[in-house]
């Protein structure tokens, strides 16, 4: 484009940008940009955590071996401490407080050591979620990858600890007379639908814990109230036999997570303990509840992905 100009030359006015206008959408848009930190579609994520496999376990075998490395007596303390915790129990509520009402002598003591161990497991993997984004900020605002591999990773760092522990649990079984049997099989999808719920849990905990770090000064009272409605201690049908108690609280009590899955572990490992003890459906709520807290808390954690270590 051009003009005349008063002494008659032709002079080129100035071009207009070819950006000018626009708004930064639309820049964006226009050159392929996008945002640093962007949210991936759900199942980009999911490939996302999939890639980053061996990181989610390197990070989780780390924290396992650090975890007991300042005590002199180190990893023992993985299975020392729920040991610990079974006698105390057993001291309080089995003698003390007659809790093994409804469950032969024999069998109370792998019954207790049982439901120690396998609500542990939940316990751990929840406070450990709490911490997940919140303690490792560090690393968080260090380094790009899908901020779920934390919660994951401390979810399998238990798991791995448990199955440490599995060798104690054993022994103990076994020294009560539960000799093997095809049934200890079972132990393996039972532990499999708890690693699972046991992560959505985390999931959950880690973004609401990485807003609100009082939460996991909470969280252990929380956790002690759901231990004491679980039956880790005691059997729930023997306790509520006799009771006038609503039919709504029983079902909420025997089909809470960690009676389930504790249930399912005890009827696999011990001989005493029948079918008899377990409410009806077990497996099918095993399954439900493993994929309602799975699919629940990978979505709630990836809707805030592009939140965690800002602010």
């Amino acid at each position: 484009m051009s003009e005349t100009t008063h002494d008659g030359t032709v002079a080129a006015s100035a071009s207009v940008p070819p950006d000018e206008g626009l708004t930064a959408a639309e820049l964006a848009a226009r050159y392929g940009l996008t945002v640093s930190g962007a949210r991936p579609s759900p199942a980009e994520y999911l490939r996302q955590l999939w890639a980053r496999r061996h990181f989610i376990l390197a990070f989780s075998r780390a924290k396992l071996t650090a975890q007991y490395s300042q005590a002199k007596l180190g990893q023992l303390w993985q299975v020392a401490t729920p040991l610990l915790n079974a006698a105390v129990y057993f001291f309080i509520f089995g003698l003390l407080l007659g809790a093994r009402r409804g469950i032969p002598h024999e069998i109370y003591v792998p019954f207790l050591v049982t439901g120690v161990f396998v609500f542990t497991f939940t316990q751990s993997s929840v406070l450990a979620g709490v911490r997940a984004i919140s303690g490792n900020l560090g690393l968080v605002r260090a380094l790009h990858f899908p901020r779920a591999a934390l919660p994951v990773s401390f979810a399998l760092q238990q798991l791995q600890q448990l199955l440490f522990s599995m060798v104690v649990l054993v022994a103990v079984v076994v020294a009560f007379g539960s000799l093997p049997a095809l049934s200890w099989l079972l132990v393996v999808p039972a532990l499999g639908l708890q690693f699972v719920f046991n992560t959505g849990l985390a999931l959950v905990f880690a973004r609401l814990g990485s807003r609100t770090p009082d939460l996991a000064q909470l969280m252990p009272f929380v956790l002690r109230t759901w231990m004491y409605a679980s039956g880790v201690m005691f059997s729930i049908r023997a306790m509520l036999e006799g009771k006038d108690v609503p039919g709504w609280l029983a079902d909420v009590l025997q089909w809470n997570p960690a009676a389930v899955y504790m249930d399912l572990v005890r009827f696999a490992l011990i001989d005493g303990y029948g079918s008899s003890y377990l409410p009806p459906h077990v497996w099918a709520f095993a399954v439900g509840w493993a994929l309602l807290a799975g699919v629940i808390g990978f979505v709630y954690f990836w809707k805030a992905e592009e939140t965690y270590g800002r602010g």
